[in-house]
């Protein structure tokens, strides 16, 4: 868009930060410069034993997990995330698929990753929103990385409730599986980065793992937007 247009557009529909709603100041983009300051990275790819890998220890043979920023409920983190999901605001996706690859760059991590593997929807419930709030993500760090981002590779068989409103325990007694993984021999023996928006239980995450896992000689390692502060 030319800039004279796109500040004519700004005087009846002015530019808001995704994480406060606050005005957009000139220069800012997406995210005002406060919010940016304010936004509680976790910087878990520096250090390979952090509290992301350690929530999968006895649960999946991981090589690497870390997640961009830390989720409060009102948060800042939690605004973005609500915004990707259900408002159609797949550049926040995009903006933290960028911060993200930066790290995964700086954590020497490029080399080591065959595919990057977004968990997937129910084709249904895709159907309903109109896409999936992590593909975004994933492309953009398929960039980064120089690697394929595959959407076909992992399906999502069985449609399961939305877990947005439960409670961190409900959501650990109702694990979401239903997962299947479709492959060929050209998978054998590939390192699958796993991308989703939010760790929480890790449930979801594991149950897709797992899948992955089922391919011959399958490495795996885990990438999120964010996690749930505890």
């Amino acid at each position: 868009m030319k800039k004279w247009l796109h500040d004519f557009l700004s005087l009846f529909y002015p530019d808001t930060c995704a994480a406060c709603d606050g005005l957009l100041q000139t220069g800012e983009i997406l995210i005002c410069t406060e919010c940016r300051h304010e936004l509680p990275f976790t910087q878990q790819h520096l250090h390979p034993e952090n509290e992301a890998f350690r929530a999968f220890y006895g649960r999946l043979p991981v090589e690497h997990v870390s997640c961009l920023l830390y989720y409060h409920r009102h948060g800042r983190v939690q605004r973005l995330i609500h915004k990707l999901k259900y408002k159609g605001r797949e550049d926040i996706g995009t903006a933290l698929g960028h911060w993200t690859g930066l790290g995964l760059q700086e954590a020497g991590l490029p080399s080591n990753i065959d595919a990057i593997v977004p968990v997937p929807m129910h084709p249904k419930k895709q159907r309903k929103r109109g896409y999936n709030q992590v593909t975004s993500f994933a492309k953009t760090l398929a960039g980064y990385l120089e690697v394929p981002c595959d959407t076909s590779l992992l399906v999502k068989s069985v449609q399961s409730k939305s877990q947005s409103k439960k409670s961190f325990f409900e959501r650990i007694a109702t694990e979401d599986k239903g997962f299947d993984v479709q492959f060929d021999a050209s998978h054998h023996g590939r390192h699958f980065l796993l991308v989703d928006d939010v760790l929480t239980t890790g449930a979801t995450l594991e149950s897709c793992g797992k899948a992955l896992l089922r391919i011959p000689g399958a490495r795996l390692s885990i990438v999120t937007m964010a996690m749930t502060y505890k």
